[in-house]
Parts: C-alpha cells; sequence; structure tokens
C-alpha cells in the first residue's frame, strides 16, 4: 500500500471543506487511496461550552477528565466523522467513517496525568484500514484511542488524543507514500515569521529544540518526521485555500515541505 496517500484535516478548516470534499473524491476517482484523519477541537469546544462544562489547556492540549470525554467522544467520532464521511458519500465518493478505536486501530496509554484521560499513541494496527481501502472506500478516521491499559490505571476503555501523531503513525504503520496536513495556517515560519518553503529533517527538529515553533505546529512537524521513516512526502499547507489538496497533489502547493 506505498501509493496510500494521509491527509490529517484539521478542525478549524472544516468552514472551508468544500472544495477539500471535492479534492478528495476527484483524487478517489483517479484511482488513489486516500486515508482521512480529522481532528474537530473548535466543535468540541463549542460543545461544552453549551454543556456547561469547564475546558482548559496544557501545553496546547486539552484537559479531558470523564464528562470532556464524553463529550469528545460524541462529537469527534459521531457528530464531525459523520458529516465528512456524509459529504463524501453524497457527492459521489466512497467512505466509510471509523476511529481510532475500531478495530483497535490507535492502542493508546495514557500519557500524563495532568492531561486526564489523554492518550499518547503505543501502537497503530493498519488492517482496518487495509481492509477498506482494498474494498474501495476511504477510511475516515476520528482522533480516538483504545486504552490499552484501562484496569490498571482506573481509566476508560477510550482516550482523547491528538489527531497529528495519529496522522503520523498511521502513514507509517501504512508505508504511506504522502502525509499531507491541511490547516489553517500557510505553512511553518522562521523567527522573522518568513514561510519556510522547504526544511531538511535536522532544520525542521531544530526549529522545535530552539522554541521557533511552538504550540500545535509542534506535533505536526513530529508526525511529519514520523513519516519520513518511511520515505514518505511530507508536507504542511493552508487547507483553507480553494483546491488545496489537489493542487499540492498535482506538484503546485505552497506551505512547507520536509524532507530527509
Amino acid at each position: 500500500m506505498d501509493r496510500v496517500i494521509v491527509v490529517k484535516i484539521g478542525g478549524a478548516t472544516f468552514e472551508n471543506r468544500d472544495t477539500t470534499i471535492e479534492d478528495v473524491i476527484s483524487l478517489q476517482q483517479q484511482g488513489k487511496l486516500l486515508v482521512i484523519v480529522h481532528g474537530g477541537g473548535n466543535l468540541v469546544t463549542d460543545w461544552l461550552a453549551r454543556l456547561g462544562i469547564n475546558t482548559s489547556f496544557v501545553h496546547g492540549e486539552r484537559v479531558t477528565d470523564r464528562a470532556v470525554l464524553e463529550v469528545v467522544i460524541a462529537v469527534l467520532g459521531g457528530l464531525v466523522n459523520k458529516e465528512i464521511v456524509a459529504a463524501i458519500n453524497s457527492a459521489g465518493g466512497r467512505a466509510a467513517g471509523m476511529s481510532g478505536v475500531d478495530g483497535a486501530l490507535v492502542q493508546g496509554r495514557v500519557k500524563d496525568e495532568a492531561l486526564g484521560y489523554v492518550a499518547e499513541v503505543v501502537n497503530v494496527n493498519p488492517e482496518p484500514l487495509q481492509v477498506m481501502l482494498r474494498a474501495g472506500y476511504i477510511p475516515v478516521v476520528s482522533s480516538l484511542s483504545l486504552n490499552l491499559k484501562p484496569e490498571a490505571e482506573g481509566a476508560p476503555q477510550i482516550l482523547n488524543i491528538n489527531g497529528d501523531p495519529i496522522a503520523g503513525e498511521i502513514a507509517a504503520a501504512l508505508g504511506a507514500e504522502r502525509l499531507i496536513f491541511l490547516t489553517d495556517v500557510e505553512g511553518v515560519h522562521d523567527q522573522s515569521g518568513e514561510l519556510l518553503s522547504r526544511l531538511s529533517e535536522g532544520e525542521a527538529e531544530a526549529l522545535i529544540t530552539s522554541g521557533v515553533v511552538s504550540g500545535g505546529m509542534i506535533p505536526k512537524i513530529k508526525a511529519c518526521l514520523r513519516a519520513l521513516s518511511v520515505h514518505a512526502a511530507a508536507c504542511i499547507i493552508n487547507g483553507k485555500q480553494p483546491h488545496a489538496l489537489l493542487r499540492e497533489i498535482e506538484g503546485h502547493g505552497g506551505g512547507t515541505s520536509i524532507y530527509v
């Protein structure tokens, strides 16, 4: 499955996903094998506010107690996932939704007690994705994880998890051809705010170490570096631009490419 393209759709790009859905269907019709991983943190925040549940963040990650976790599961595994799947199928594509829990796709463990029920990836089982891809479907994966040690840690069986590392681990597990992040920013910038169109593996690591990049860009870069381990092409682009995904595949994209 070395022709697989893994696409991570950030929650902030959902409002502008019309052309992304068109691009996804176009690529599927061209015979491309696609896996979509999505977030939806902004919508989770909206629903927590509606329900009167407090939410907080530590180093850019949502602190997740049981009440927050239930909303995360409902919004990401339900509402957001099914909206994306419905949009693809209604427009003539073939997609099927799943979470990291289904088929034990994403297996994790609690990574930091300060964050509550938030996972780090321990293992990715690519078999459920391979089955769906061979059947002609685009797997649409929500960022939830099976908890490998729920009893030992006194935690639930499902954990919240950042979708960025999931995308990188899925790309690695499938030996993907490409990993593409569709975000709400232009790409990676240097200390003066200039866009960096290309970064070597070492340059990307140095940006993290020096603190030039921070917050949500760090897990994206780390996921790209993980994809490089299987020689996948990796990039971070502005998903709000019309047909950004298709333009990237055709070699006309912008953003930041990371290479070995």
